[in-house]
């Protein structure tokens, strides 16, 4: 199975793919597309985009991304919401199935504690992949998170 993992954001958005076999997770790719010198429909064409060229190259079964669960912001809250939806849509065009996970959830499945700090996630991705580090920049580590969790999602559903 390969899984999409996606962490929309304003100026960044983090992705990572990952191919689950057997009980093992290797990582195939991760990074984040970098969006801030464009501006905001130029920035969700380029999400689009970038999620096509993805999923036509690597044919995931399965998109894992953040729901929006609680922003102070509203206009940040309001831009991350245009691209969950660009997100959504290109996976949806594309035929890929798509599991929401609010960050809580994401932190639970890779803690066993809903709450825990960042630095805590990103040091548990590091060592779920055997990496000598913990891979930057945060979105790309937030966006392997999510694959970890779908596949806890996935498991714990079976």
């Amino acid at each position: 199975m390969i899984i999409i993992g996606i962490d929309p954001g304003t100026s960044r958005t983090g992705f990572a793919i990952v191919k689950y076999t057997r009980g093992e997770a290797k990582i195939i790719d991760f990074g984040c597309w970098e969006l801030s010198e464009f501006d905001g429909l130029t920035r969700l064409d380029k999400i689009f985009k970038n999620l096509n060229k993805l999923i036509k190259s690597h044919k995931p079964n399965l998109l894992g991304i953040e729901e929006l669960f609680f922003f102070k912001n509203a206009k940040t809250v309001m831009k991350i919401s245009e691209a969950r939806g660009v997100v959504l849509l290109a996976a949806k065009k594309n035929k890929v199935k798509i599991i929401e996970l609010t960050p809580l959830q994401v932190k639970q499945y890779m803690t066993g504690y809903g709450r825990a700090e960042k630095k805590q996630i990103q040091l548990l991705v590091k060592k779920y992949f055997n990496l000598d580090e913990i891979p930057k920049p945060d979105d790309a580590a937030d966006a392997l998170a999510i694959c970890i969790a779908s596949i806890c999602h996935l498991e714990k559903k079976s």
